[in-house]
Parts: structure tokens; sequence; C-alpha cells
């Protein structure tokens, strides 16, 4: 097969960006190869589907907030329910973090996002299941955990369905002529002289060489782009040809609760329309909850990043003794409505980890273009990323997301990258 762009991966990532460069010039031919039966079966699938614009970097800030407008757009203007709620995030924070974040929250404000302020004592009337204060509780004591003195909330943030948003991307990738194979896996890339001599061995160190497509289980694909937007498999293919995509993945597990005792904490009310738990942040521990609409359930994360290796699955699977002998000690102290419940449900998938900046990168090399490296983020960043991706293979200094706003695609490549550093990790 011959095609003008081949995309490794059909998760958000790559049919956003396969969407956005046939959608430009629909005569482009544009396949896409994805080793899963569907769409957004790797590590979309295992997302919890949070999105946030508040973030200290400027440029992780206009990623998300670009492509959160692009959500609204798509369910509300392109009628395609993608399970879009407003929940807001809220960060519940200790004293000493309040100080410490209150720079980043100030930046957020002056770029014009929205950031409301909660005392402990507001916090106790909204969610009568919290405990802010311990006291002289011991077990806390123990665990080092500490009192909530404020809690700082983003009404611009919330949670999508991200097989309905995958979908929708493929729906309207397909829609325009483009073309995708699944149970299809791309094993490794071609990397062929410029102008080939027929000589065996080449291409030589004094060719000018490029990436010309990728042998696939089902034949070779040549193309003149190739885009690796495989997630965490993407070293698979660019460790070979010696290219370095800046990420190593790191397994995250979420665990679901469907129980009487937590009916009031779902249906905590004064945060969003939908009167449903917000995404919210516990202190210390790093425990994340949200309240999942569509199942009238909880779903609670945990970002233990030190002690926690880096690997990759193909498969990975949730640790049930993770929650039960680690988690929910913590987890009672602030919440004590969970006491003896247990996950109704548990999965685990795997984040991309650029551990340098904590921001995407999109680089590239002759006939090759790599997206990838979203750190937990290519949800919420995943329409300006698909945007980008396609103003590079157009060698465009700016891109165009959505409503407008330019961003210098230079700025997320290696060699000329100018992002900061970013703070507000979740």
């Amino acid at each position: 097969m011959e095609t003008d762009v081949l995309i490794i991966g059909a998760g958000v990532l790559g049919l956003s960006s396969a969407y956005y460069m046939k959608k430009r010039d629909p005569s482009r031919k544009v396949v896409v190869v994805e080793k899963q039966s569907g769409p957004g079966q790797g590590n979309t699938a295992k997302s919890e589907g949070g999105y946030r614009n508040l973030f200290a970097s400027e440029t992780n800030h206009l990623l998300a907030d670009t492509t959160i407008d692009w959500f609204h757009h798509l369910q509300e203007d392109l009628e395609y329910d993608v399970g879009l709620h407003e929940l807001g995030y809220l960060w519940l924070l200790p004293e000493d973090e309040y100080r410490q974040r209150r720079e980043p929250f100030d930046i957020c404000k002056k770029r014009g996002a929205r950031v409301l302020e909660y005392s402990s004592e507001e916090l106790k009337t909204m969610i009568p299941d919290l405990v802010t204060e311990f006291d002289d509780n011991e077990d806390s004591e123990m665990m080092a955990l500490e009192d909530v003195e404020m809690g700082v909330f983003g009404p611009k943030c919330g949670s999508v369905d991200v097989d309905r948003l995958v979908k929708a991307y493929e729906a309207e990738f397909l829609k325009i002529g483009g073309e995708i194979h699944y149970n299809t896996e791309a094993t490794k890339l071609l990397h062929d002289p410029v102008e080939p001599l027929g000589i065996p061995g080449e291409p030589f160190v004094w060719q000018e060489s490029r990436i010309a497509g990728a042998e696939t289980s089902k034949g070779k694909i040549l193309a003149e782009t190739t885009v690796v937007a495989c997630g965490v498999w993407a070293p698979k293919v660019l460790d070979p040809i010696g290219f370095d995509c800046l990420m190593r993945p790191k397994k995250r597990q979420i665990f679901a609760f469907k129980d009487p005792k937590l009916s009031r904490l779902l249906n905590t009310k004064d945060f969003n329309e939908d009167n449903k738990l917000p995404v919210t942040i516990l202190p210390t521990a790093g425990i994340l909850l949200k309240g999942e609409v569509s199942e009238e359930s909880i779903w609670l994360a945990c970002a233990d990043n030190l002690g926690r290796k880096f690997e990759l699955e193909d498969d990975p699977q949730p640790e049930d003794d993770y929650y039960s002998n680690n988690i929910y000690h913590a987890l009672v102290q602030y919440l004590p409505c969970f006491q003896d419940v247990r996950p109704a449900n548990s999965w685990a998938g795997q984040y991309a980890i650029n551990g340098f900046d904590q921001t995407p990168v999109v680089e590239a090399g002759p006939g090759l273009i790599y997206v990838g490296a979203a750190s937990g983020s290519g949800i919420m960043k995943s329409d300006a990323l698909g945007r980008i991706v396609d103003a590079v293979n157009e060698e465009k200094e700016y891109a165009t997301l959505y409503g407008g706003r330019g961003f210098k695609v230079s700025d997320l490549s290696v060699a000329k990258r100018r992002v900061e550093r970013e703070t507000l990790v979740v």
C-alpha cells in the first residue's frame, strides 16, 4: 500500500491528527493503522476522562483551554454526545500547600481563567462528608495527614466520555474519506535513502535518509509522512531508529464505587449544574475522586510517583491491595463515608510520562512526526495537538487552534523547545 500520510495509533491523539491532516486536503490519502480492534482501545480507554484549563504553564493552559472549547463545539454545535460534564476541579489544600500554590493559581486568574476559593468552614457545609480537621486523631497523625485549610475550584474543568470522544473523531475522519485499518500492528518503521542506489545495506551514513512508512502485521505501507501517535508503545518503533520520544510509561489505576453510603458525597451540591462531586484532589496523599454522572458512581485514582516503577505493560492490571492496604487508610481519614466500602470495579492504564517538563512533545524528523509524552493530559489537549501535528506536516510556523488562537509549533519540539515546566500537577 502507498499513502500520503500513515498514522500509527487510533487513540485520541492519532485520530485527532488524522482528522485535521485529512480535513486540510480531502484529496490527500490518510491511513490510520491500529493494533486493537477499534478506536481508543489502548490507554485512551483506560483514562478517567478528566479535563482542566488550570495550569501554571501558559503552553499547557492554551493547549487545554482551546481543546475544552472544542469539546463544547463538538457536543453543542456538531451534536455529538461526548458525555461532557463541567463538574469542576477542586483542590483541597493544607495551609502550607495553599501558600505554595497561590502563585500558579494567581497566574491562571491573570489569564482570565475563573478560579474560586472556599474556606474550610464553607467546605464543611458544601461537602458534609469531608473531614477538614483531625485534632488529636492518632491515625492521621501517624500518616502525617494535614488539615484542609482552603479549597481552590476551577469551574471550566470536568469530565468527558473518552470512548464517545474518540468515536466522534473517528466518525468525522471517515466522513471526509479517511481510512482506518484495525487489527493491524506497525512492527517497524522503514528507514530508506531519499535517492536509492539499489545497493544492499542502504541507507549508508553518507546518504540522505528518511522514514518512508512502516512494516505492519498485514504488509508494508509506504508513506510520504509517518505520524507515530501510539502513546506508551511509541518506543517500540522509535527506539530501533534512534529517535528519542522523551517518554516513559507508568501505570495508573482507577477504582469505581457504587454504594449507598456514598450517595450524599456523590450528589454534592453547589459546585456544578449536575449536582455531582467535582474532580476533587485530596491533600497530602495525592488521591483524586470524581462523580461519574453516567454511572452514578465515584471514580478514584492516585498519583503514586516515587516508588511506582516505569514499565511498559501491554495489558496492565489493577492491584486490589493497592486500594485496600494503601489508599484506603488515608482516604477514610478525609472521607469516613468510605469506611468498609469496596470498589465495584477497577482497571489500569499507563501514563506516557514526560518527566522533564510535564508537557507534550511534537517532534519532526525526515518523513516522520512524533506526538506524545502527554503525561496524563492527552485527552484534554487532544484537539490542539492534532492541529499542531497538521501544521508541522505543512511546515507552518504557527498552528491555528480552535477559536482562532495561534500556537508556535516549534515550542513543542525538542530542538527548539520553549515551554515552562508545569508545577500545577495533579
